[in-house]
């Protein structure tokens, strides 16, 4: 009888621990926003709803919760991954969640809380960005700056324009000309240039007078000036503009495909969004078309899929070319 009594123990152990897990499951599972007639929800990689359609507008999931507001006119709060409100509406605008923390506006301010809701930088500021690398860029009294997790000022507001740090280094612009700055707030790359992207893969793009290039992080131009636009390295390439067509090269400058496309964007998984005859697709590293172009605009591949929008709908696309999620 006690035998008995011992599996009937371990059984409903072992039943509450599959549970767990698959609650656990449940709440890492990858979601994308997706809606039926403006009510907005979340749905999986199959394309099925995780989170039913209910609310009048909600943002992407990061960091497991997701800003959403309940009905037209409302405040904002968070749900988490099973679409429990967590956070109660309570933000005139609500961002996603960076690094532990999200900015958030109350009234005419911005300030920062925590996962719990609870307000840990005072709001105060003009405009408030999400943290990266442990600063965040904020707008105070007519300049930008970057504060600390513990809302103090590591570089005070003194820029006409910055980017968020990446790879340790932030994008300044001041007087019309653009640098960098470390982490301290010391210049870097000095001012120089007419225009300038965060770095990316070690390389960042820059203008001079009409053309654009690319400097590596001691401020040294490692490939020339020579394209009418480029965008960041990602994945080892980047695409550049020359009369008119799209192509892509790599870090020393080589073209690897030819200019021919009328646009192109960043390859991300291995793939590259390229619009030829009005429709975006998606090429391979080779320039091999492998989702032939049919979408009015996409975005680029994330953790397997890919916005897209078709005759003003949402959908999305897995790396084979399947659309998993089309809008009703």
């Amino acid at each position: 009888m006690k035998f008995n009594n011992l599996l009937v123990v371990f059984a409903t152990a072992i039943m509450i621990m599959m549970a767990a897990c698959s609650n656990q499951q449940k709440l890492n599972v990858e979601l994308w926003r997706a809606s039926v007639e403006n009510n907005w929800g979340f749905i999986d990689k199959q394309g099925e709803y995780v989170i039913s359609p209910q609310f009048y507008f909600a943002n992407d999931f990061r960091e497991g919760l997701a800003p959403v507001i309940l009905e037209e006119g409302g405040k904002e709060g968070y749900i988490n991954n099973r679409g429990k409100i967590v956070i109660n509406p309570q933000f005139d605008i609500a961002y996603p969640f960076k690094e532990g923390l999200a900015s958030v506006k109350i009234g005419e301010k911005w300030g920062y809380i925590n996962k719990q809701g609870k307000i840990v930088i005072n709001p105060q500021f003009g405009a408030a960005d999400g943290f990266d690398e442990g600063r965040a860029r904020v707008y105070l009294d007519g300049k930008w700056g970057f504060i600390d997790k513990k809302g103090e000022f590591v570089v005070i507001p003194q820029y006409d324009h910055v980017v968020n740090f990446n790879e340790g280094l932030a994008l300044v612009e001041k007087d019309g000309k653009c640098g960098f700055i470390d982490k301290k707030g010391d210049y870097v790359i000095k001012p120089l240039f007419d225009g300038v992207e965060v770095f990316s893969e070690d390389l960042a793009r820059v203008r001079l007078g009409f053309k654009w290039g690319f400097i590596d992080k001691q401020g040294k131009i490692v490939i020339n000036p020579q394209f009418d636009v480029a965008y960041n390295f990602s994945e080892g390439l980047a695409s550049f503009k020359q009369d008119g067509k799209w192509g892509f090269i790599d870090k020393q400058g080589n073209i690897v495909i030819n200019p021919q496309f009328e646009s192109a964007f960043h390859f991300k998984e291995g793939l590259a969004p390229v619009k030829i005859d009005g429709k975006f697709g998606f090429i391979d590293k080779q320039g091999k078309i492998v989702i032939k172009p049919q979408f009015d605009y996409v975005h680029e591949f994330n953790k397997g899929v890919a916005e897209f929008s078709l005759d003003g709908k949402l959908g999305y696309v897995d790396s084979q070319g399947n659309v998993i999620y089309l809008q009703k």
